[in-house]
């Protein structure tokens, strides 16, 4: 679970009025049944201590759904918990879908940790419509993304039956062509170079002070990349992998579809400039801790993520 929601812990957590970002996107441990602890599997490695099977509950979950090493996950092996967002599905899936945790009626659970990532994938999408729809630069679509919006929202209010048989896949496809004219829009807006970057393997890349505004950077693979100083205002950073990227001094404003979980992954410093929905991550504090190189030669064999996003 990531370390920005647990109950009582308003850390990560952006101001309600924010542009973007409902505040029913993001996640909710207090109203969840800990899903993200069960349902979910991983595998030992530089960001699970240990390996887990699918729908069995992690040791560190207690009886109240809390996570009993919460507050020190990343110095006990666990730095993947930290950046794992589910952008409210949890309590959506708890609260709304079933209304009964899975230890109450241990009948729905396996049925609970099937919708879980299918809720979880609409509520990603809705995240980034959200986002696009609060961007001046989108009025001339915003009647086709709040019709998206709107359409995303109702399947994410359907019965268990119904969110399995939603085909997520097709109606990702659907969504992105809106978020592709909205990454259009934005970078067009930009005055910047617009490097066309998508995909790119970036592993360690040295980017300091690069000028990157308005750069399309979907899905690029910056894992331990050198971004210190790097112009990103305006770059679509959609499921952009920036595991142990040094963010320090990096201007991000105004950059589009980065998301919380993104932030935690990567690293930053004081100067660090945010796009206004996105808290700092509290493991961030001063200067970033270590030279990209060797935070890149460090991740760069974990395992690859799904690519994000639309």
């Amino acid at each position: 679970m990531p370390d920005t929601h647990d109950r009582g812990d308003t850390r990560g957590k952006a101001p309600a009025d924010s542009g973007g970002g409902r505040t029913d996107l993001r996640a909710d441990c207090a109203n969840c049944f800990g899903l993200c602890c069960v349902a979910l599997p991983f595998a030992a490695s530089a960001d699970f201590a240990i390996s887990k099977d699918a729908g069995r509950p992690c040791p560190n979950l207690r009886d109240d759904f809390r996570c009993g090493i919460h507050s020190r996950l990343r110095d006990s092996g666990f730095p993947g918990c930290t950046v794992y967002d589910c952008f409210g599905a949890g309590q959506k899936v708890s609260q709304v879908t079933f209304g009964r945790s899975w230890r109450d009626d241990p009948r729905t659970a396996a049925r609970m940790f099937e919708v879980f990532p299918v809720v979880r994938h609409l509520h990603e999408l809705l995240w980034y419509l959200d986002e696009a729809m609060s961007l001046p630069v989108t009025r001339p679509i915003h009647a086709e993304l709040r019709g998206a919006f709107e359409e995303t929202e109702r399947l994410t209010m359907g019965t268990p039956d119904d969110l399995l048989g939603v085909d997520v896949a097709a109606h990702r496809e659907k969504v992105n062509v809106l978020l592709l004219r909205t990454s259009d829009l934005v970078r067009a807006s930009t005055g910047g170079r617009a490097a066309d970057r998508r995909g790119a393997d970036l592993i360690g890349a040295r980017l300091r002070k690069a000028d990157l505004r308005g750069a399309n950077l979907r899905g690029a693979y910056l894992i331990g990349a050198d971004l210190r100083e790097a112009d990103l205002r305006g770059a679509d950073l959609i499921g952009a992998d920036l595991r142990g990227a040094d963010l320090g001094g990096a201007d991000l404003t105004g950059s589009v579809f980065l998301t919380q979980a993104q932030v935690n992954a990567a690293r930053g410093d004081d100067a660090t400039k945010l796009p206004p929905a996105l808290t700092r991550p509290a493991h961030w504090s001063g200067p970033a801790a270590r030279p990209a190189a060797a935070a890149g030669r460090a991740v760069a064999r974990r395992p690859r993520p799904r690519r994000g996003g639309g």
